[in-house]
């Protein structure tokens, strides 16, 4: 976990505007018209609808995505009973994560007020303004009681996640590591050091999963919880032992697994020597845990270990759980949260942890060797997948427990909309994937010998979109895979220097093709001794269906081999490249932006019809703007001269597209600027521009590159088009997720013959 230091928390906190929140608006305020729409005297017309029919709350309102986050400070952190302005910052750092996680919206709300039934009171008379409430930090034993009148007394649901959240996540832990040890969970000796709230909630849920009451111990800071003790809660009393044990000592002696919801250091180091082999350690204690972690590996190596720190593995850490859970509550009106919601969300989580770790999970934690075992219990927090696996499996549980008031039909749909939530809107490449699972191709990677081809290898075969070739020395590529945890079956691996007669023939083949272009016999053979040359021949010649390369090599040097073998498309006079942005505002296809240095204007005709055929294969209807500096002939040059031609030109061509020109990228992008100033061209009735052709490859590609990095855009490409059969150059150094979408994109242009593109 890393270092704070006292002076930089106070500064993230007040450099303006202080806090860690604001709020937004989601409608147009630009102008009087959006002022009276959006207040008086337009906001009446809502506030009738509602009042005749207070469903419409929903409709009308953010209410149906808006969480309160309410607290009085009682119980914070492990600062203890601090008040409700100093919880205000925790309180807005929750909301924080409800919406960076879930898009859910929050307003934090810091009640002054210790009495239950005060409490509970106030927060009964904010239902109408919530879709859902996160209790947080309220102290034991009040907090059962509180949670559960409100429970009872609501009709939205409701979560203390200081009880609930910790419950989840644990119990998903102890699943999965119940299943790595082979051990049978209603056969299991329990301690538990701690009785809060965190402890009694993980207690409750861990009995629905199959532990056995009388196999659990439970202790607080005054000592061991017996039928005896008279200074508990009927909550915690539920778990009081009448084994004849008095110290932690004699119960650590056979444990199987132990939990910590207390303090720093409480677990010797010695006891672990006395629990049953293969034991199971939860030391949750923030920021130090019952036991060192260090010290618990050295001590026990058979031991299985999670902590609530970063710098460890196994993090339990809440985040897991509550913005999925309320964002599958919110998305399906549910009245409440539920049992069987919450049960729900434990096996999603761990099933979750089964799966294959994607790449970008692996680069945010610097560690490609995550997979399910002993260090890797949970998924991690940054994983995208949690909430399309948890929400989704949460709304289910709702509808199936009969608390659902909005029932959901279609889940891909529902899927969709939970990325769009968090800007990462995936329906095109949704799309193109899983035409691609449907038929599989053999794709022949040039670059075999690099981690990062190898784990897109590996991640297309498990998700059945592609059957990988890897060209590549057999021994590196097996010490790379053996080094980061990859499985490479069902991969086949070529090394190229030990293929004398394939090469030969494949020489013999390029020396045919190329004998009038400068190839002789022998330098055929040389060539055929470069990936490029004999990748791009396997596809050539059949034995392969598509061909990438380009991860270490300049987009120049990488395409000629291809163009040498394979050549353009029939009736294709050159090829292009096309980047896709993906924002969230929806996609844009940047063209061209790899291959055309300086286009004349008759030649930005050509990659305006490639392009155009490329955004349709995938499923976009083309509004193209073609750029310049100039609007309209606002500005004279060569540049604009050269768009304003390629404009004319291509609509002559393509007199069926929606195309204009030039015009500036500012111009094309906004549909009211194009609707006040140009009324006349096309795209300002279509909605602007979803297609930019540039006027040279600099611009294109400084675009696309300053988007990427700075302008919160995924960009999937680049996408070669007009090649004869589906040949595709990535970007050098792409993550493996560009890898694995330029791989669909070639399985899909390989359904259509090469011809889609």
């Amino acid at each position: 976990m890393s270092k704070i230091n006292k002076q930089d928390a106070l500064n993230y906190h007040a450099q303006g505007p202080a806090g860690k929140i604001e709020v937004v608006p989601t409608k147009p305020v630009s102008t009087q018209s959006d002022l009276a729409l959006a207040y008086s005297p337009g906001v009446a017309e809502p506030c009738k609808a509602i009042a005749a029919n207070p469903a419409d709350v929903y409709k009308y309102t953010a209410k149906g995505n808006l969480v309160g986050v309410i607290s009085n400070g009682t119980a914070v952190l492990g600062l203890g009973n601090i008040g409700p302005e100093a919880s205000k910052p925790v309180m807005e750092g929750k909301g924080v994560l409800f919406k960076k996680f879930a898009g859910i919206d929050c307003f934090d709300i810091e009640i002054d007020a210790t009495d239950p039934d005060e409490f509970i009171r106030i927060v009964k008379a904010l239902e109408p303004t919530f879709g859902g409430i996160n209790l947080e930090d309220i102290k034991a034993p009040e907090c059962f009681r509180i949670e559960t009148a409100l429970r009872e007394q609501m009709n939205i649901p409701l979560m203390h996640d200081d009880q609930h959240g910790t419950a989840i996540i644990t119990s998903a832990a102890l699943l999965n590591a119940l299943e790595v040890v082979g051990k049978q969970i209603d056969k299991v000796k329990l301690v538990v050091s701690g009785a809060g709230a965190a402890a009694v909630s993980c207690l409750r849920l861990y009995l629905e999963l199959g532990v056995k009451l009388e196999n659990v111990v439970v202790f607080d800071k005054d000592g061991i919880i017996t039928p005896a003790r008279t200074d508990l809660a009927d909550m915690q009393l539920r778990f009081a032992t009448t084994r004849p044990i008095s110290t932690l000592a004699e119960a650590m002696e056979g444990a199987d697994v132990f939990l910590g919801l207390s303090a720093a250091n409480v677990l010797p180091a010695e006891l672990l020597l006395a629990m049953a082999p293969n034991p199971i350690v939860f030391a949750l204690a923030n920021p130090n845990p019952e036991i060192d972690y260090d010290l618990a590996i050295s001590t026990r190596h058979d031991i299985i270990m999670a902590t609530g720190r970063s710098d460890h593995p196994n993090q339990v850490n809440n985040v897991l759980g509550f913005p999925y859970i309320f964002r599958g509550a919110l998305d399906v009106r549910a009245t409440e949260i539920n049992e069987a919601m919450k049960l729900a969300a434990v096996h999603a989580l761990a099933e979750l942890a089964k799966d294959v770790v994607p790449e970008m999970v692996n680069q945010a934690y610097s560690d490609t060797t995550l997979t399910f075992g002993r260090t890797y219990l949970i998924p991690k927090p940054l994983d995208p997948r949690l909430i399309t696996t948890i929400s989704p499996a949460v709304a289910k549980a709702a509808m199936e427990s009969g608390v659902a008031r909005q029932p959901i039909t279609d889940w891909a749909a529902y899927e969709d909309e939970l990325r769009g939530r968090l800007g990462a809107n995936q329906k095109l490449m949704n799309r193109i994937i899983s035409a691609a699972k449907a038929n599989p191709k053999r794709i022949v990677f040039a670059e075999a010998d690099n981690y990062k081809i190898l784990k897109a290898a590996q991640t297309l075969r498990d998700e059945n979109i592609a059957y990988p070739i890897l060209l590549g020395n057999h021994d590196k590529i097996r010490q790379i895979a053996q080094a980061n945890n990859l499985d490479l079956e069902g991969c086949q691996i070529i090394d190229i220097l030990q293929e004398d007669a394939k090469r030969a023939e494949y020489a013999e083949l390029l020396y045919q093709k190329r004998q009038r272009r400068g190839i002789t016999l022998y330098e055929g053979r040389r060539l055929l001794r470069e990936r490029n040359y004999y990748g791009s021949m396997m596809l050539e010649t059949g034995e392969a269906d598509a061909f990438i390369t380009g991860l270490t090599k300049d987009y120049g040097k990488s395409i000629l081999p291809s163009l040498q073998v394979i050549g353009v498309e029939d009736g294709v006079k050159r090829v292009a490249g096309m980047y896709i942005i993906q924002h969230k505002k929806g996609p844009f296809f940047f063209s061209d932006t790899t291959v055309n240095i300086d286009p004349t204007a008759e030649q930005m005709v050509d990659i305006i019809g490639l392009t155009a055929r490329a955004v349709r294969f995938f499923d976009a209807e083309p509004r193209i703007a073609v750029l310049s500096y100039s609007n309209f002939g606002s500005n004279p040059g060569d540049l604009p001269d050269k768009a304003r031609r390629a404009t004319e030109l291509a609509k002559q061509r393509y007199p069926d597209l929606i195309l204009d020109g030039e015009m500036q990228a500012n111009t094309a992008l906004n549909p009211q600027l194009l609707q006040e100033q140009y009324p006349f061209s096309e795209l300002a009735q279509k909605g602007g521009a979803n297609t930019l052709i540039f006027p040279n490859v600099i611009s294109g590609n400084i675009a696309y590159k300053v988007l990427q990095e700075i302008g919160g855009a995924e960009v999937i490409g680049p996408v070669l088009m007009g090649m004869r059969k589906p040949v595709h150059i990535l970007q050098l150094g792409a993550s493996v997720r560009e890898i694995v979408n330029m791989a669909a994109i070639a399985v899909v242009d390989a359904h259509r013959g090469g011809k889609g593109l």
